[in-house]
């Protein structure tokens, strides 16, 4: 009977091992982002303007990041849920585990290399409606854990990215197009934030890749 059960213990190693090897890295995507279906509906509701009020934009006006639960914050919620056997310490900091950057394909394994970007960034939905938005609007946008807003990914990505949107910035890597304009729009439609005839072209093209 021991032998039997370690046979099988063996035979699930290697199956394991297999599907980890075929499968590649593991991704803990953001919740609700729509499929490319329904992506493509609410991208064609999304109001066409010209963006307004980017001088009077200022980070602090959406305040990030807040505590969440016990002592753990924003970041470090994503940083757990977005990781693979993180550890964190008794102030919620990620101590170990790593962290896949699917806009590079970049895996880390120091929290301090990960940056947490806003799909749509703060400066974007500042220019897209956001603006007229009360600070607790902008405290509830910045800290969404409930949408695809906030990603773990690559710091020095995240930087050049900024606060550009698909016209003028895209992943590197092209697989994962399908999917960084679903997130996008799906942000752009839930807090009703408007969209460039630019930028709208450019999500569809990348619609194209699903």
């Amino acid at each position: 009977m021991k032998r039997a059960f370690a046979a099988l213990a063996t035979a699930l190693g290697a199956l394991s091992l297999l599907l980890t090897l075929t499968t590649g890295p593991s991704l803990a995507t953001p919740p609700n982002i729509p499929s490319a279906s329904t992506a493509a509906s609410r991208l064609a509701s999304l109001t066409v303007a010209a963006e307004s009020h980017q001088s009077t934009y200022n980070r602090d006006l959406f305040p990030h990041w807040i505590t969440i639960s016990g002592t753990c914050n924003t970041r470090e919620q994503v940083l757990k849920r977005d990781g693979s056997g993180v550890v964190t310490d008794s102030s919620c900091a990620s101590v170990s585990g790593s962290w896949y950057s699917p806009y590079d394909g970049a895996t880390w394994h120091a929290a301090s290399d990960v940056d947490i970007d806003h799909m749509v960034p703060l400066a974007e939905a500042w220019r897209s409606g956001a603006w007229a938005w009360t600070t607790a609007q902008r405290q509830a946008y910045a800290n969404d854990l409930g949408g695809p807003e906030l990603w773990a990914v690559t710091d020095n990505v995240n930087q050049a990215k900024g606060d550009q949107d698909p016209t003028t910035w895209k992943p590197s890597l092209t697989s994962f197009w399908c999917t960084y304009a679903r997130a996008w729009i799906q942000v752009k439609w839930y807090y009703g934030l408007t969209l460039q005839s630019a930028e709208k072209s450019a999500l569809t093209t990348m619609l194209g890749y699903c």
